[in-house]
């Protein structure tokens, strides 16, 4: 596995709508993510519209984009939820953009006694 983190902005006039999708994603979008690899999916959404997501790879941030790449079912949540993204400090919008492999990380919890 491979541990992956990525930032996103959430627009702050879409804040509340984004919380109300992601309470009720659809079952077959959570299937897609299981069947490319997303293990241990969490975002976590600050006030301000800063979101960060971490989820494990089953190979690699790549392959797992790749995937949903293929699912139909991605292709329709993506466009729902292009609305709801600025740019982030100047970045593009596109995850690929902000994202850490979090396999080289400074410290894990195994490590601290």
């Amino acid at each position: 596995m491979k541990r992956v983190g990525f930032l996103l902005k959430v627009r702050a006039d879409k804040i509340d709508e984004y919380k109300a999708h992601h309470k009720a994603v659809w079952p077959e979008m959570q299937n897609a993510l299981r069947q490319t690899g997303w293990h241990n999916y969490s975002l976590f959404l600050r006030d301000d519209g800063m979101l960060f997501g971490y989820f494990e790879a089953a190979e690699s941030f790549e392959v797992s984009l790749a995937g949903m790449a293929k699912q139909e079912t991605n292709t329709r949540w993506q466009a729902l939820m292009a609305p709801f993204f600025e740019a982030l400090n100047g970045l593009q919008k596109n995850a690929e953009r902000q994202y850490w492999n979090a396999s080289s990380s400074l410290v894990a919890s195994q490590s601290i006694p």
